[in-house]
């Protein structure tokens, strides 16, 4: 597959809310990172397959998967690099709280398989959506 089929692949997936099935379209090994803070627990840094499907789980269990909102505005591809840039909104299941950002994605896929997944979102107010 195609940078650009594995990164759409992803989003299918991830809109279906299989947290194993998007696991398994990560290498064994891999660098991700989500910016945040120890409030919030899905984020920081992951390095195997297995931690993927968790971070979506315990993600769920925070925010109402239901009323998500996603708005991809472009994706690009640049060899085995893509870089998706769009717009997420989400509630806080814990305070009831919506909150809505820009947000970009930076992918590196390596045979066929997502090696690389950084998150960049407003971390300030996601950690603020969650403060009680």
């Amino acid at each position: 597959m195609t940078t650009r089929e594995v990164v759409e692949n992803f989003l299918g997936l991830l809109a279906a809310g299989d947290p194993e099935a998007v696991a398994g379209l990560f290498a064994e090994e891999i660098d991700w990172y989500v910016p945040g803070s120890p409030q919030l627990p899905w984020t920081g840094r992951r390095t195997t397959r297995a931690e993927v499907a968790d971070y979506l789980r315990v993600l769920g269990e925070n925010i109402v998967p239901e009323k998500n909102v996603d708005h991809v505005e472009a994706l690009v591809v640049d060899g085995d690099h893509a870089v998706l840039l769009g717009e997420f909104s989400r509630v806080a299941r814990s305070t009831g709280h919506t909150y809505q950002m820009p947000i970009a994605m930076h992918f590196k896929v390596a045979n066929g398989e997502i090696a690389k997944l950084y998150l960049y979102e407003d971390t300030l107010k996601v950690a603020q959506a969650y403060a009680r």
